[in-house]
């Protein structure tokens, strides 16, 4: 039986990291992000098909979750040597170039475990992207099959929604009144 995770403190983690220019390895914990809110997002595999596209397009954003004080972490099963490869290889060869924040290599699937959206049969991630508070509760949990990419306007959205800290009705849009 699944568990419910939303509203709950956020599964602890330490993954090993490369950073978005694929230049250099660390480590990273949730605690690192305690003080800011983080998307945390899973997707299946490195050099795959909608992956890129959704990488790339939270890249992209990342200077507008910057002003809202959120990071960004991705994370896969890979191991961070095929993270540093896909990010170093050109996108005309399948590559997925330099993004702005850390990809996290989650080899041993304990995290997607911890997290819910491992696919136990296949060894992979489900598309999991997760909102986590400056204290650790996790706010936020969508989960896509592997074939649809997720929406960074949404996510944005949900997010300032998040951080209002009032009642939002349906399609609330930073600007609206709260409940």
């Amino acid at each position: 039986m699944a568990e419910r995770l939303v509203g709950k403190p956020a599964p602890d983690f330490t993954m090993e990291t490369v950073s978005g220019d694929g230049q250099d390895f660390g480590k990273v914990s949730l605690s690192d992000y305690r003080g800011k809110w983080l998307v945390f997002f899973f997707y299946p595999l490195d050099f795959t098909f909608v992956c890129p596209t959704e990488i790339t397009a939270l890249s992209d954003a990342a200077a507008d979750f910057a002003e809202l004080d959120t990071e960004i972490l991705g994370a896969s099963i890979d191991s961070i040597h095929s993270h540093k490869a896909w990010l170093t290889t050109p996108k005309d060869s399948n590559g997925l170039g330099p993004i702005n924040f850390p990809l996290a290599a989650d080899i041993t699937k304990k995290v997607a475990r911890d997290y819910g959206i491992l696919i136990e049969e296949e060894g992979i991630a489900l598309r999991g992207l997760f909102i986590i508070d400056p204290e650790g509760e996790l706010k936020y949990q969508v989960v896509n099959h592997n074939d649809v990419g997720r929406s960074v306007e949404e996510t944005l959205r949900v997010l300032q929604a998040l951080q209002s800290g009032g009642l939002c009705a349906m399609n609330w849009k930073p600007g609206d009144k709260n409940l």
